[in-house]
C-alpha cells in the first residue's frame, strides 16, 4: 500500500545532477517548504510541494502519515567498523589518562588488540551483536552503512567477520555494504612482518572474499608503521582486478602518501584525510576520489587537527561525511553528532554537511544512483526530525532529533507517541 508522508515543514530533496556533488553543488539541497513524500512498493512516487503531491492518483487511497516535522533523504554512513567483539576499554582509559595512539598501540592495544575477541567470537554470536547495533543506526536516521572486516586479519575470521555482516542483513532493515578490510594492520602471529602478512591477505584472503562474493570492497590503512603506499598501490589493484572496488584509510596521522596511492589504483574514496597537502587534493579531483571524513573520530580523540573540509570543497572535491563508528577511536553510530562536528569544527556549512552525509555518502558507497536523494523513482530511504528549520539538525547535538526512519518505503523506526497516522 502507497504511504503519503505529509506535514513536512521542509523537505530536503537534493535533486540534482545524478552524480557526486562538489563544490557549489554541495549547498544545494532542493529544499521544499510545506511538502509530502509519496512512497509506493520501495520507490519515491512523488515528492515535493505538498498540494501537487497530493494530486497524484496513488495520494487519494494512499494511508496518511502527519510528520510535523522535516525530511531529508536517510543517512549513508559509508565507514563504519560496527563487527568487533568488544569495546576498547582499557584504551579508553589510557587515552583519558595521556596516552597517545601510539603508546596504546605499543602497549597492545588498538586495532591488534580487537583480534583475540574477534577471533574468538561465534559467528552467530557476532551477526546478532551486529543486527543489534543495526537499530542503533536506524534509531539515528540512517538507512544504509559500509560494514568492515578488519578485526579478524586470518583468513577464516575476516571470511567470518563478512559472512557476519551478510547474516545479520538478513535480521535488520538497515542496509548493511561490507568491505573486507584484512589490511587493517599486521597480525601478532607475523611479528610485524607488514609485506609477508599482506602477501598472505593478497594471495589467499582476497581471493576468497572475492569469489563468495563476501565484499562490495577492499580497504587498506595506509600509515606509518602499517602499510606504505607502494603497498597500498599493489594491494587495491589486486583487488580491483578481483572484482572489488578500491577503498583506502588514508592520511590520519601524518601525511604519508595514502590518498595518492589511493587515487593511482582507483579507489573510490580516501578516508580521514585529515592531514592531506594540496597534491593530495589534487590527486583527489583528477582521479574523482570522494573525501570521506570522519569528525567524530578526531572529536573522541581529543585531536586538534582536522580535516580541512573548507579547502578539500573549495578545490572542487566532493565530500562525504560518515561516523567511523568502531571499538577503539569512534564509539558513535549518530550521524546527526557527525553533522554538528563537521560545522562546528571543519568549518563545513549545515547544506554541505546534509549533502555529504547523504547522497554524497551514497557515491561514496557506488549507490548514487538509487540513494541519497528524494527525487522520483529513487529507493524509499527518508529519515524526519523533529525540527521546524533544516539547520537544527546541526545546531543541536547531543541527543536524538529523528522522528520516523523508513527504508525501501517501510517505516522501520517510530519515536514512540510523536508521530500521527492512520
Amino acid at each position: 500500500m502507497a504511504i503519503l508522508f505529509s506535514g513536512i515543514k521542509q523537505l530536503l530533496t537534493f535533486a540534482g545532477d545524478n552524480a557526486p556533488r562538489a563544490g557549489a553543488a554541495m549547498r544545494e539541497t532542493g529544499l521544499v517548504d510545506n511538502a509530502a513524500v509519496l512512497v509506493n512498493g520501495g520507490v519515491i512516487e512523488a515528492a515535493g510541494p505538498r498540494a501537487a503531491v497530493a494530486r497524484h492518483p496513488l495520494a487519494k487511497k494512499a494511508r496518511k502519515v502527519e510528520v510535523n516535522g522535516i525530511c531529508l533523504p536517510g543517512f549513508v554512513d559509508s565507514h563504519t567498523h560496527a563487527v568487533f567483539a568488544e569495546p576498547r576499554l582499557k584504551d579508553f582509559s589510557m587515552r583519558t589518562a595521556g596516552a597517545s595512539y601510539e603508546e596504546i598501540r605499543a602497549a597492545g592495544g588498538g586495532i591488534v588488540s580487537s583480534v583475540g575477541a574477534v577471533r574468538r567470537q561465534p559467528q552467530a554470536e557476532m551477526a546478532a551483536q551486529l543486527a543489534a547495533r543495526a537499530a542503533r543506526f536506524l534509531e539515528c536516521g540512517t538507512t544504509t552503512a559500509e560494514v568492515k572486516s578488519g578485526y579478524g586479519l586470518s583468513l577464516e575470521s575476516e571470511l567470518k567477520m563478512l559472512r557476519a555482516v551478510r547474516e545479520a542483513a538478513k535480521r535488520t532493515p538497515l542496509e548493511m555494504i561490507p568491505t573486507l578490510l584484512a589490511a587493517h594492520g599486521v597480525p601478532p602471529e607475523f611479528n610485524g612482518d607488514a609485506q609477508k602478512y599482506l602477501d598472505y591477505a593478497t594471495e589467499e584472503i582476497l581471493p576468497r572474499a572475492a569469489k563468495e562474493k563476501l565484499a562490495v570492497f577492499a580497504d587498506i590503512f595506509c600509515e606509518r608503521g602499517y602499510f606504505t603506499p607502494e603497498q597500498t598501490v599493489a594491494y587495491l589493484k589486486a583487488a580491483r582486478r578481483l572484482g572489488l572496488i578500491p577503498k583506502v584509510h588514508s592520511e590520519q596521522l601524518s601525511n604519508y602518501g595514502g590518498t595518492r596511492a589511493g587515487a593511482a589504483a582507483g579507489a573510490i574514496s580516501a578516508d580521514h584525510a585529515d592531514h592531506v597537502f594540496a597534491e593530495d587534493i589534487a590527486a583527489m579531483r583528477e582521479a574523482g576520489v570522494i573525501a570521506t571524513l570522519l569528525p567524530a573520530s578526531n572529536f573522541y580523540l581529543g585531536a586538534s587537527k582536522y580535516p580541512p573540509a573548507r579547502e578539500i570543497i573549495s578545490e572542487g572535491v566532493p565530500v562525504a561525511l560518515a561516523t567511523d563508528f568502531n571499538p577503539g577511536t569512534c564509539p558513535c553510530w549518530n550521524m546527526q553528532f557527525v553533522l554538528s562536528a563537521a560545522c562546528t569544527h571543519c568549518a563545513m556549512t549545515p547544506e554541505e554537511a546534509l549533502c555529504a552525509a547523504t547522497v554524497n555518502g551514497a557515491w561514496a558507497l557506488g549507490i548514487g544512483d538509487r540513494a541519497g536523494a528524494i527525487v522520483a523513482g529513487r529507493q524509499a530511504d527518508l529519515a524526519f526530525f523533529e525540527a521546524d528549520d533544516y539547520r537544527e539538525l546541526c545546531y543541536y547535538f547531543g541527543a536524538n532529533q529523528n522522528l520516523l526512519t523508513v527504508k525501501k518505503g517501510k517505516i522501520v523506526y517510530r519515536a514512540p507517541g510523536r508521530i500521527a497516522g492512520r
